[in-house]
């Protein structure tokens, strides 16, 4: 899966920012208030966080997302493996509780 084909199922959502958005990587700031929306979104894509908000990250939580920006406890990660390729998404939550950054990325399995 390519993350253009995930973010073009974004369109119909309200984006507070486009900060990057190409083959390999994509960053997009969004409201709290659709968070649910970009959950089932991701959920379609991904399927289920393997590793939700509110649950400290494992070491391999966090060796998949180190070169990310890391993961956090109040953080969302979501990782699906391909054939010769991984897609992780992270949600990342501001301290204002307003928006949410996403991360998305795909990188060549090691």
């Amino acid at each position: 899966m390519k993350i253009q084909e995930i973010t073009e199922k974004f369109g119909n959502l309200k984006i507070f920012e486009k900060r990057c958005i190409n083959d390999a990587y994509a960053e997009i700031v969004f409201f709290t208030e659709q968070l649910d929306h970009w959950r089932k979104i991701l959920e379609d894509s991904l399927g289920p966080a393997v590793k939700p908000s509110g649950l400290e990250p494992s070491k391999n939580h966090k060796k998949v997302a180190d070169a990310f920006g890391g993961i956090f406890f109040n953080q969302t990660l979501f990782q699906k493996n391909y054939d010769d390729m991984m897609v992780v998404a992270m949600f990342w939550p501001w301290q204002n509780g307003k928006q949410v950054t996403l991360k998305i990325a795909a990188t060549r399995k090691k």
